[in-house]
Order: C-alpha cells, then sequence, then structure tokens
C-alpha cells in the first residue's frame, strides 16, 4: 500500500510502499477513500508539541474509509461498513473521564496519527470501538473534515454554552473555522468571523456570519467591541497575537474558549480584568464518539456545509506548503481510489515543502 511517511521532523514527507497491516484483537483494518489536511498533522510533522510522535509515523486524523476486515472479537462493525477515524483514536473506558462522558480526557488515550498510525495511507488500522459510523448520504469528502475540523468546533461551542441571541466571534475561519461559523449559528447565536483574508472572509458571510472582521486593516478587538462585543470568542488560529485580541474583545462575563495550538503553546492574561470583569478561560480539545455522531446527523439532515478540495496523497508536500501559505479557503482532502478529480496546486508556495 501506498503512504506518506513522517520519518524527520521538519523534513518532507516521504512517499513508501509499505505491508498492508492485518487487524489484532478488537482492530479493524479500514480501506481509505478520504483524508483531511489538519493544521495539527502539520504540527505533528515538525515536532512541534513537546510530546512529540515516535519516528517514523503516518499522520492523519480525518480518515474515513471502508471496513475490509475485522479483528478477533469485533462485533459491532460489519465489513464494508463506511467508517471515520477521528484524532481520539482509543481511550481506556474505564476511568473517571470515560465513565462520566468525557472520554476526550482520558489520560491513557492514543491518537490517531500522531501515537499510532494515521489516515495518510491506503490502509490503516482503528481500534474497532472508536471507528465511528458514516451515515448513509455523506460522501467521504464531506466526512472527512468533519471527523476532526467538526467535531472539534462543535464540542467548542458547546462547551463555551452558547445561547440564542449571543455574540460569537470566530477567529481564524479555515477548516475549523468555516464550520464553527454555521454550529454557532445553529444555537442562535450573532456571528463576527475574524481572519486577515478576504477570501476567507467572504466565505464566512456566504456561510451565514453576521459581520466579518479583517484583522489584517483593524484591530478586531475594538471592531467587535464597537458592534457591542462578544461574548464568546473561539480561537482556532495560532498567531500569537490573536489570544490577546479575543480576550479583548470580550464582554463582561464573556468565555474564552481555546482551541488552537500554537507552537509556543502559552499566552498571558491579565488577571486584574479577567476577575474584575468575570471572564472564563475554557479550553476545548476535540469532541467524544457521541458528539461527532451529532456531527454527523446534523450533517445528514442538510444542517451544514463543508468546503474541501481534494488532493492525491503522492503531493502531500504541496499541500502542506498550501496551508502555511494560508491559500486554502477551508479544508484539504486527500482522496484514494477516486473519481473525483485532484486540482494541482497552483501556489508557488509548494516549493518550500517539496525538497
Amino acid at each position: 500500500m501506498r503512504a506518506a511517511v513522517v520519518t524527520q521532523f521538519h523534513e518532507p514527507l516521504t512517499i513508501e510502499d509499505r505491508p498492508i497491516p492485518a487487524p489484532g484483537p478488537g482492530e479493524v483494518l479500514v480501506r481509505l477513500e478520504a483524508c483531511g489536511l489538519c493544521h495539527t498533522d502539520i504540527h505533528a510533522i515538525d515536532g512541534d508539541w513537546p510530546v512529540k510522535p515516535a519516528l517514523p509515523f503516518v499522520p492523519g486524523h480525518e480518515g474515513v474509509g471502508i471496513i475490509e476486515r475485522l479483528g478477533d472479537g469485533v462485533s459491532t462493525r460489519i465489513l464494508g461498513q463506511r467508517v471515520a477515524l477521528p484524532w481520539l483514536g482509543h481511550a481506556c473506558g474505564e476511568c473517571r473521564y470515560c465513565v462520566d462522558g468525557r472520554e476526550n480526557l482520558c489520560e491513557q488515550q492514543y491518537n490517531t496519527g500522531y501515537s499510532r498510525d494515521g489516515g495518510y495511507a491506503e490502509y490503516t488500522l482503528a481500534d474497532a470501538r472508536f471507528a465511528v459510523p458514516v451515515p448513509e448520504g455523506i460522501h467521504p469528502m464531506e466526512a472527512a473534515p468533519l471527523t476532526c475540523a467538526g467535531v472539534t468546533t462543535y464540542a467548542a461551542v458547546k462547551a463555551a454554552r452558547v445561547v440564542p441571541g449571543e455574540r460569537v466571534a470566530v477567529f481564524g475561519i479555515g477548516g475549523l473555522g468555516h464550520l464553527a461559523i454555521q454550529y454557532a449559528r445553529l444555537v442562535g447565536a450573532q456571528v463576527v468571523a475574524v481572519d486577515v483574508s478576504e477570501e476567507k472572509l467572504d466565505l464566512a458571510v456566504e456561510l451565514g456570519a453576521d459581520h466579518a472582521v479583517n484583522a489584517h486593516d483593524v484591530d478586531p478587538a475594538e471592531a467587535i467591541r464597537h458592534l457591542g462585543g462578544a461574548d464568546v470568542a473561539i480561537v482556532l488560529a495560532v498567531a500569537p497575537g490573536v489570544f490577546d485580541q479575543a480576550f479583548r474583545s470580550l464582554n463582561r462575563g464573556g468565555r474564552l474558549v481555546l482551541v488552537s495550538l500554537p507552537a509556543g503553546g502559552s499566552f498571558t492574561v491579565p488577571v486584574f480584568d479577567t476577575v474584575l470583569r468575570g471572564i472564563s478561560i475554557i479550553g476545548s480539545i476535540v469532541g467524544t464518539r457521541q458528539d461527532l455522531a451529532e456531527v454527523f446527523a446534523l450533517h445528514a439532515a442538510g444542517r451544514t456545509r463543508v468546503v474541501a478540495a481534494p488532493r492525491d496523497i503522492r503531493q502531500v508536500n504541496r499541500a502542506v506548503a498550501e496551508v502555511l501559505a494560508g491559500e486554502v479557503p477551508a479544508r484539504l482532502v486527500f482522496v484514494y481510489d477516486s473519481a473525483l478529480p485532484v486540482e494541482e496546486p497552483s501556489s508557488a508556495a509548494e516549493a518550500s515543502r517539496e525538497g
């Protein structure tokens, strides 16, 4: 099988021919149809975070495909079933977090495309319990981004406890942000989209954002306060200054929801303002299997729209360059054995990752 492999951090991925793995007890073998390119994959490729993947490894945690083989003891999945392979690839099922519905906080979890090989390959293995069924009628190209970008922003909106009529500012419109706008609207919020790209802001308005703020031209905190301030600010961008902008945009009693994971890993908040203004700071990490099932159900019902463009896994380094250059309106998705046309990147930025 073909696989895109990280052999060294900060180096281009290599395309390798690997043997198709055999599923062990409790596992399924999945033939990939599609896998989204998430910015988390790029952090993994570059080894940006304190706990790094063991080299070599195959990234990808927005995988969608068909179950080809069942390991011993698998009774809840069937051959030929389409499933999604999210970031949460395994949790223990017995700790306090798993038991009370917060399996995404399990300390024994492993993560697809990080602590075990993921979806940048034609086949991969998965814990059958965490291979989430994809409803009929959802195309793999659309299901793939929902598997992380969708469930992550859906969980962030839930964590913020948004109520109808509140104003939600979404900082960073892309693979995650274009879905965050839609989930915030579904719970009745007014939405302010913040980005530095007019193309992405136009997409945000098309998807229902009530206001668009170009942070390249104005101080977004001041612009949002002029609109009446944000009750919730969801941070999906990784630029260091965005965190301060989001904090300053908040009304009294506002909630700052941190989702993105910048390489630096820290930011400073003013304690005095945080306390006196009653600001809550919330960390939101992906979502549970139930969250993902709800995301799929909403999409199957026609409540959300996924904006994605296909790519060939053999051009993985070009695709990474496109994302880093900020030239992707929403999500790139690698497609396998698909009749969908695979567009050639038009960007000159591809050269920086091609090696």
